[in-house]
């Protein structure tokens, strides 16, 4: 085991916290013990109160170095937290707005047809009653994406058959490397019935990669150009973006087998070059300094970069009960959470994502507490990982 960078340092302005040595030791215990059970490596950032403690701990991978607190990891699904500003910034622009239908933009997505049963056949379909808007995009219930029930059915049901056949990588785990261009992407995509109304369930993950078209097209840059133009580069988040410009300091991917963990060789190179679809549901490489600048934006509803109702927004409750259904990840998953505009809202009061392929991201504005894990071991279902929820349990103790 390799134990990297340590920094304890004091971010709020006008406090002289330091941050909880006895804390900070038990965060370095359980990160070390779990890369001596056989994570590769992490970096996790604690912030509380204003003071900031950030670790790594064992390797990039494959005898290739200590990690250290500017290696990049796959943020995966934690992209849609930064897709949901940059639409809420367009929005803020007067360049979007929320209830309008995408149709102008995304003609590709105009008079959309719904299965009559999800897991039917492709061509038995009806006009569905309106047009997807861009807050249905925000909230996913724009009418296609993810479900439980797609992955429990005993036989694979046409639209996922298809929708992989067209390589869109929306109905499953990232794969960059196998996307088409936006324009062909949003053009595969229309070309698919929905499988429910604009607006009557919550399905997960396409609407954060449609709003990074969406974005594109509203803006008239590259998804990547306006990020880097209106979010991140304001945010000094210099090391997020669709690739990483050195592949040296990107952690190598693994996955778990039963024979314990192997390189996710088709993830590891996918995220070292520049992808045909910059994807905003879930393409992000970021380090946990840049994420940190991310939760500063939120605790402190927006700053200068979006406006303090669009953040409230985004981070409060946005779907309706009948939207819930089952959750896209089990009939519980709505049990004690919501989900506003790219992140999940606690019952709690914390909010935050997490990325699949092996990244947390917690933001408490009650405690005053941000929790980012970042980890290059892929998850093995929806459930966050122990060494995510033990980290956060920490965190969270009142000391």
């Amino acid at each position: 085991m390799v134990i990297g960078a340590l920094a304890t340092v004091n971010e709020s302005e006008g406090s002289a916290m330091a941050f909880d040595r006895g804390l900070a030791d038990e965060l370095r215990a359980c990160a070390t013990r779990h890369v001596e059970r056989g994570i590769p490596g992490l970096a996790m950032l604690v912030a509380r109160d204003g003071a900031v403690f950030v670790e790594a701990v064992g390797s990039l991978g494959e005898g290739r170095g200590p990690a250290t607190r500017d290696t990049q990891y796959r943020i995966a699904s934690t992209t849609k937290i930064v897709t949901a500003l940059a639409t809420l910034a367009l929005v803020d622009d007067g360049l979007l707005d929320l209830d309008d239908p995408v149709d102008g933009l995304l003609p590709e997505l105009s008079a959309p047809r719904v299965l009559v049963a999800p897991d039917g056949p492709l061509e038995d379909t009806r006009p569905a009653r309106r047009s997807i808007t861009v807050r249905d995009l925000l909230t996913f219930t724009n009418g296609f994406g993810m479900c439980v029930d797609m992955f429990a059915s005993p036989h694979p049901w046409p639209i996922v058959l298809e929708e992989q056949r067209l390589n869109l990588a929306t109905l499953g785990p990232p794969n960059p490397s196998v996307q088409p261009p936006p324009d062909e992407w949003i053009a595969r995509l229309g070309g698919l019935p929905l499988l429910a109304e604009p607006g009557a369930r919550f399905l997960y993950n396409t609407g954060a990669s449609i709003l990074g078209v969406l974005i594109a097209r509203a803006s008239g840059s590259s998804l990547g150009a306006y990020l880097r133009e209106r979010v991140l580069g304001p945010l000094a988040m210099t090391d997020t973006d669709f690739f990483a410009s050195d592949p040296r300091r990107l952690a190598t991917a693994y996955r778990p087998t039963p024979m314990g963990l192997e390189r996710a060789v088709e993830v590891d190179e996918a995220y070292r070059h520049p992808p045909a679809f910059e994807d905003g549901g879930c393409g992000l490489v970021a380090t946990v300094d840049d994420l940190y600048a991310l939760a500063r934006l939120l605790l402190d509803e927006g700053r200068d970069l979006v406006s303090g109702p669009a953040v409230r927004s985004m981070t409060s409750d946005q779907l309706r009960d009948e939207q819930k259904v089952d959750g896209a990840f089990g009939p519980d998953f709505f049990a004690e959470r919501s989900w506003g505009y790219g992140l999940a809202v606690n019952s709690d009061g914390s909010y935050g994502w997490d990325g699949g392929l092996g990244t947390s991201f917690l933001v408490d504005p009650p405690r005053q507490l941000v929790v980012i894990v970042l980890t290059q071991r892929l998850f093995e279902s929806p459930e966050t990982p122990a060494v995510h929820r033990e980290l956060r349990a920490i965190a969270r103790r009142t000391r």
